[in-house]
């Protein structure tokens, strides 16, 4: 009798997977294309602020396969969550829409990023563009605000992953969740809607040191919870 062990990844739905190969791919040719410990193609591929001029058009959509070259963790987590989340979630949508509602969360998360930046260089500067090479700001902090949005990219697929995430709670409301820092399962319904919260609170809280786009995530969470409720999605069996 031959016998044989499953593989994990078997039972993937096939844009989960090819989401997950390109996001590997992205990933290794991060590494690879290193100097001085940084990579050459996060500025190239990670997106900037609209009027930065590092600005490309193509950015908007290969952020969100771009991830940290100083800390693994981050596409870890992104990835797992991917895995974890996206399979049961493309069964219900279909192969096209989830392509589709995983795009559009991306998009939509550095649509409110963009937005908040815009209301941040405003605050400074009176418009949402400037030239900060010659703009007479008042303070070095200013300065440094503005340059921060200008000069810093952003990367990564957790907007489109919060997306995931609150599409997964609507759907699944009742599916038990363990996590690492709750020796117990939390329903779905419970314990996305206070990280969502936490999130809101980060973001607004702006807490010196944490260079993490909580808005974008907020903006992911909230394009998720709009394309569920206007494409009318619904599990079969269950209700929204």
């Amino acid at each position: 009798m031959n016998s044989y062990r499953q593989s994990p990844f078997s039972n993937i739905s096939p844009v989960v997977k090819n989401l997950l190969i390109i996001n590997a791919i992205f990933y290794l040719a991060t590494m690879l294309f290193m100097k001085n410990g940084q990579s050459q193609l996060i500025p190239l591929f990670g997106v900037f602020y609209f009027d930065s001029e590092l600005f490309r058009a193509w950015q908007p959509v290969t952020y969100m396969f771009m991830h940290s070259d100083q800390s693994f963790m981050h596409i870890m987590f992104n990835m797992f969550a991917l895995y974890s989340f996206g399979s049961a979630l493309e069964y219900i949508m279909g192969s096209k829409r989830f392509l589709n509602f995983y795009l559009i969360t991306g998009i939509g998360a550095l649509a409110l990023q963009m937005i908040i930046q815009a209301i941040e260089v405003h605050s400074v500067v009176g418009s949402i563009t400037a030239d900060i090479r010659s703009f007479p700001f008042q303070s070095q902090e200013d300065l440094n605000k503005v340059a921060s949005i200008y000069l810093t990219p952003m990367v990564g697929a957790s907007g489109a992953i919060f997306g995931l995430l609150v599409a997964f709670g609507l759907l699944f409301p009742n599916a038990e969740l363990f996590l690492l820092f709750i020796p117990v399962p939390v329903k779905a319904k419970y314990i996305i809607p206070v990280y969502v919260v936490i999130e809101l609170f980060l973001g607004v809280g702006q807490f010196s040191g944490d260079s993490v786009a909580h808005f974008a995530h907020l903006g992911g969470a909230l394009f998720g919870f709009i394309l569920i409720k206007y494409w009318r999605i619904h599990r079969p069996g269950g209700f929204i």
